[in-house]
């Protein structure tokens, strides 16, 4: 299993935020995947990265500690899940932490992809919703 963890301190209230991640469809295409599509919890993406087209359905779960949490049913991870934690930082805001854990299905994935451009590939999407936080409520 591998993991993907991005934190950052936005200049707005909590719940200011919370609503901002749970408008999902805005908030997902921010991290610039080419097609996204929200339907109830479930939700489907499609991202070019590099020569490869990656479509993973995913699913919301429920989570008590995660103000979003969910978790792929179709693609090309053997498993992969993401969730976003808040935090009261007082004064300067709301610390948001995104946490992906993949594990890949080799045979699926193959030479095209490997954990390292994954881990490239999320990180540069996380910190993509994070710009969309700061855009939105900054």
């Amino acid at each position: 299993m591998r993991t993907v963890t991005v934190a950052r301190t936005i200049a707005a209230p909590v719940e200011a935020v919370r609503e901002a991640i749970l408008d999902v469809e805005p908030f997902m295409r921010a991290a610039g995947f080419d097609e996204v599509t929200v339907d109830g919890d479930a939700i489907h993406l499609v991202n070019r990265v590099g020569i490869a087209t990656i479509e993973l359905g995913l699913e919301r779960v429920d989570d008590p500690t995660a103000v979003l949490a969910y978790e792929q049913r179709d693609g090309i991870f053997e498993s992969m899940r993401t969730e976003y934690h808040l935090e009261d930082a007082g004064v300067e805001g709301t610390r948001v932490e995104a946490s992906t854990d993949f594990a890949l299905d080799v045979a699926l994935v193959g030479d095209l992809l490997d954990s390292t451009i994954i881990r490239r590939q999320r990180r540069k999407e996380l910190d993509a919703q994070f710009d969309h936080l700061e855009a939105t409520l900054g």
